[in-house]
């Protein structure tokens, strides 16, 4: 009997945990996870995007436009900042992290001061604003490599049923 051969392959496997942990993401309108990955292999952190800890998420807005303090801007703390907070004192250095949106200029700012060296994403929808324009500038500064991840997958199923595997 031979290996199984429609497995997935490393860099889809972390995409998929940082698209798993999106659905974690109360957001009504964008929900974004993010994996940070060391040389290894070996998953370091997940976050994804929300309110900081002890800001009741009910209490806070979710709006996209209104008045600054009536949107969800300077509260929700996005998901790459959030996986490298949640690292508990790791060291990043040399790590990737995988997003399926483009980090904003704040998060690439974040990434580049962790010490991670390479950002793999999805989605790239915002390339002509100028927060993802300033990201590229600092990325192609400090010599972060980014790029799209290429696959042909476009759906991964969880079956929460063991009786089925």
């Amino acid at each position: 009997m031979k290996k199984r051969e429609d497995y997935i392959s490393w860099d889809e496997y972390f995409m998929g945990i940082a698209l798993l942990a999106a659905k974690r993401s109360k957001d009504p309108n964008t929900q974004v996870g993010a994996c940070i990955v060391n040389e290894q292999n070996k998953i370091i952190s997940i976050g994804y995007n929300g309110m900081p800890r002890g800001c009741d998420d009910d209490l806070f807005p979710w709006a996209r436009e209104g008045a600054y303090l009536d949107t969800k801007y300077p509260y929700v703390t996005h998901a790459e900042l959030n996986a490298i907070l949640n690292s508990s004192g790791f060291n990043l250095e040399g790590c990737k992290i995988y997003v399926p949106l483009f980090p904003c200029n704040e998060c690439s700012k974040a990434i580049i001061q962790s010490g991670i060296k390479h950002v793999y994403y999805l989605s790239d929808k915002y390339a002509e604003t100028d927060q993802v324009k300033a990201s590229k500038r600092m990325f192609d500064a400090a010599k972060i490599a980014y790029e799209p991840l290429i696959t042909t997958i476009l759906t991964l199923t969880l079956d929460f049923d063991a009786s089925r595997v």
